[in-house]
């Protein structure tokens, strides 16, 4: 039987890492700081408000529909907020957070004026981090969080909905659907029906997602885990730039001192920001 304790967990994020540049991969999901014994994470304001949006409605999943707007969304959204306000969520100075604060209203407003999905029938997954054996012979699990499940009773399926708030559209080919199709089929029985992003900053509709041939999706996934695993047995994450990119370079700032700790988050890892002049964090936060 395997052992999921000993396995090697990836992810739609922990992938895109590792392709981006493996010395990042090592540094968001593997070191932890001989000091406090914790992963260490880089905030920054998109990511703040990502995060923010994203809890308000992942809240909602858990309601009956016709009580997901009782507690008016903005309510829900200045609370959560309060976790990111200033240095904790990135923030410079007080403009700064203003602004990225009136785009998450704005974005709530508009799932408020134009509910879609989020007013109908919705299925969840039960488990807190959805997973399963992506291979048990390489000991490899696939986990992730779905966003939202659609529920179509007349069919008895699914439709995977990603919420979006950064400013650009997902890569055509992006990984997160093959991963997502993959987790929602293995994790729970109903059939995939669709898929769509919802860009919340511009659109009031979804955009939908050709949905990913679920054989090609694992072997693809599958290829890329083993690459992972064989890295890490090897020890070995090096920048393909050899001397830095723009995915590792803001996390080693923080090895350089150059970094300021401004507490932990909801997992305990270690959060830390960057001056603004020399913040490289990217403008996206897959969720």
């Amino acid at each position: 039987m395997p052992d999921k304790y000993s396995a090697v967990w990836v992810s739609h994020t922990s992938i895109s890492d590792f392709l981006h540049c493996p010395r990042a991969y090592y540094l968001r999901n593997i070191y932890k700081d001989p000091k406090t014994g914790h992963k260490i994470k880089l905030m920054a304001p998109a990511l703040a408000l990502g995060l923010t949006v994203h809890e308000v409605l992942e809240s909602l999943s858990l309601l009956p529909k016709n009580k997901r707007f009782e507690e008016p969304l903005l309510v829900k959204f200045d609370k959560v907020w309060e976790k990111v306000s200033g240095k904790k969520g990135g923030f410079t100075n007080i403009d700064e957070e203003y602004k990225a604060k009136l785009r998450g209203q704005a974005m709530l407003r508009r799932v408020m004026n134009h509910p879609g999905p989020i007013g109908e029938l919705a299925a969840k997954i039960q488990q807190d981090l959805p997973y399963f054996w992506l291979s048990e012979e390489d000991n490899i699990i696939l986990c992730g969080k779905i966003d939202w499940l659609k529920y179509y009773p007349e069919t008895d399926s699914v439709e995977i909905i990603d919420f979006k708030t950064g400013k650009n559209e997902e890569d055509q080919d992006s990984l997160q659907m093959p991963i997502y199709h993959l987790l929602v089929k293995n994790c729970q029985k109903r059939n995939v029906s669709g898929a769509s992003y919802w860009y919340l900053e511009k659109n009031d509709e979804l955009t939908p997602k050709e949905l990913p041939d679920l054989e090609t999706a694992r072997a693809k996934i599958l290829e890329i885990a083993r690459q992972v695993k064989l890295a890490r047995q090897l020890q070995r994450f090096k920048c393909p730039k050899g001397d830095g990119c723009s995915y590792c370079r803001s996390m080693e700032k923080i090895f350089k001192r150059e970094a300021e700790f401004v507490g932990q988050d909801d997992y305990g890892a270690d959060v830390y920001i960057l001056p603004k002049e020399s913040e490289e964090v990217q403008d996206s936060v897959i969720l």
